[in-house]
């Protein structure tokens, strides 16, 4: 089965035993999540579709695997003949989910 999932402002396409990143959430690694807002459910054949209107009744569950932080984004503000340039950076977080169970 997959499904539709949203957080943090952005859908995921899961399925069960998928792996994903998405934006940081509370948790700590081997902890249970549970995902309420879900778009859509099918079948992995397409056979069985339920589309949400916003949302499905189903809930999505998921093991926190690791809690970390991207690589260093530079931001560099620069004005050209005015002496000015500021430099610096950026690590978003973000939380890595396993997929244990749709419905």
């Amino acid at each position: 089965m997959i499904a539709v999932i949203a957080t943090g402002g952005k859908q995921y396409l899961v399925k069960e035993g998928d792996k994903i990143e998405i934006e940081k959430i509370k948790g700590e690694k081997g902890e249970a999540v549970t995902f309420d807002k879900v778009l859509l459910t099918s079948e992995e054949d397409g056979s069985k579709l339920s589309v949400g209107t916003p949302n499905l009744s189903t809930k999505v569950t998921g093991k926190v695997m690791e809690q970390g932080r991207h690589d260093k984004i530079e931001v560099v503000h620069y004005k050209a003949k005015v002496r000015y340039k500021k430099r610096s950076g950026h690590r978003q977080p973000f939380t890595r989910i396993e997929i244990t169970k749709i419905g």
